[in-house]
């Protein structure tokens, strides 16, 4: 249980709701930013003292019951709600996230010529790709692991106040998400070094980074269409889809152009040149 950053978060959700979205009248004299203490402690059917113990990181574990409680009194989304468990020490804590990519995963990769695909671990470490993907992006293989991480790549360079990240038009929104989703990671996986030393470096190399991360947000959202600037075939627009990949915490990003588009046709052209790249490696 971390007892410090459960009580962040429950007092950054305390604060973030009005008494009117709970039916409370808002009062004269309201100095505290959303609901207080007492108020919270109400709703999720708590004593107001074990709620301020809460909040001040000296209570006891809650109870799965409590927890339930606080996510309804805060008013909680599935991925708030997960987070609440995690913080609270309620499912059981891997030791880290997998970095390992299953066989058939890797097969599957290779199995889609005509889509960009690659594989990310729950802290945006590339652990896979195929052709296409090193095509439209950048070649993977060349870079060493820890470069090839992709919240590094949007936080910290090569150009991250212009955030050109492959170009992408989406690149704004996915630094955003990418470290909501790294909050919730570290939840999962209080104890994993490498974690905590990307955290870290984040914190001290981003002051974008370091408000998201205060914030607590934990959302996890997905662009769903994107365009790519490729420096040799132009602009790529692309549908993207995300696959989570069963008992490995781990996604399976899939990019596919329009049928019969002009994207379509620079994918194709992009395979080519992807295959001619390889081979020429080789």
């Amino acid at each position: 249980m971390d007892k410090r950053e459960l009580a962040a978060f429950l007092r950054s959700r305390r604060e973030r709701i009005t008494p009117a979205e709970v039916g409370l009248p808002a009062g004269l004299r309201r100095r505290t930013p959303g609901l207080r203490r007492e108020e919270a402690a109400q709703l999720a059917f708590i004593s107001t003292e074990y709620y301020t113990r809460l909040e001040q990181a000296r209570a006891p574990r809650p109870s799965r019951e409590v927890l339930a409680g606080l996510a309804r009194a805060l008013r909680l989304s599935d991925a708030e709600r997960d987070h609440l468990h995690h913080l609270a020490g309620a499912p059981p804590i891997p030791p880290g996230p997998s970095r390992e990519v299953r066989r058939s995963i890797l097969d599957l990769l290779e199995r889609l010529p005509a889509s960009a695909a690659f594989v990310t671990s729950a802290t945006y470490d590339v652990l896979a790709w195929n052709d296409l993907a090193a095509a439209l992006m950048e070649d993977f293989s060349a870079q060493p692991p820890r470069n090839r991480n992709l919240l590094r790549r949007a936080f910290l360079g090569p150009h991250p106040a212009g955030r050109r990240l492959y170009g992408v038009s989406d690149a704004d929104a996915f630094a955003r998400s990418g470290a909501h989703n790294l909050r919730a990671a570290a939840a999962r996986y209080p104890d994993d070094p490498e974690l905590k030393a990307l955290v870290a470096e984040l914190l001290a190399g981003s002051a974008e980074f370091g408000q998201l991360w205060r914030s607590h947000d934990v959302c996890d959202d997905h662009t769903l269409r994107k365009t790519f600037q490729h420096p040799q075939v132009g602009p790529v627009t692309v549908n993207c889809d995300v696959l989570e990949i069963s008992g490995q915490d781990q996604r399976m990003v899939i990019y596919t152009a329009d049928p019969g588009s002009s994207s379509e046709e620079a994918l194709r052209l992009l395979s080519v040149i992807g295959t001619q790249q390889m081979d020429a490696a080789h």
